[in-house]
């Protein structure tokens, strides 16, 4: 199956990212977040798996074997030399990334995981571990902080969104999970917190 890169997708104009998408300024994405239901804590679903093959160019897929040496086989991750293992597999909240990307592909964003969880730093703090699927990850230290793509795909208020310093412990960019036990992981597979830091 050829994937399209993100141009050959904006060309298109169909089965990937918009012709001209609409970026949301800075109070409409402010006031979509302040409305949104709480996300649930504890238990969680797996809403897109997403392997990012080169820049721009992102293939969804059904199911994913989590390595603990690969992260997500195939993934761009793999070709960054030297690999960070804190920044092995990048995650964003399902609902954060449908408000940003207002009708683009939730895969746009680059994200190996979305998902129906709450991964604020409040609720997921560093070194908590959970299962998702079969698998078994934990949160590392590394902030993810949005980049000048980001604001290329969604707009600098999309930037600025995330990073504001109020709302910044929400993670709405996302966070980092590394892999610490292999597994496969599907669409809609289950997500559990099994421990935190202050729970041993």
């Amino acid at each position: 199956m050829k994937i399209a890169s993100e141009n050959e997708q904006r060309a298109s104009g169909s089965g990937g990212l918009e012709a001209n998408p609409v970026h949301r300024s800075l109070e409409k994405l402010q006031r979509g977040f302040a409305v949104l239901a709480p996300p649930p804590a504890d238990f969680g679903r797996v809403a897109l798996i997403v392997c990012r093959h080169a820049p721009g160019v992102h293939e969804p897929l059904g199911s994913i074997q989590l390595s603990a040496e690969e992260g997500v086989p195939g993934d761009e991750w793999n070709r960054r030399m030297p690999r960070s293992f804190e920044a092995q597999l990048t995650v964003m909240r399902q609902d954060v990334a449908e408000l940003i990307a207002n009708g683009q592909p939730l895969c746009t964003s680059g994200d190996n995981l979305i998902v129906e969880l709450d991964i604020s730093a409040t609720n997921l703090p560093l070194g908590t571990q959970l299962r998702v699927g079969e698998a078994i990850v934990e949160v590392t230290p590394k902030p993810h902080n949005g980049c000048q793509k980001f604001a290329r795909r969604f707009g600098e208020d999309a930037l600025r969104f995330v990073q504001t310093p109020a709302t910044r412990h929400h993670n709405l960019r996302g966070m980092y999970w590394r892999v610490i036990a292999p597994g496969e992981v599907k669409v809609g597979s289950p997500i559990q917190v099994l421990s935190r830091p202050s729970q041993p």
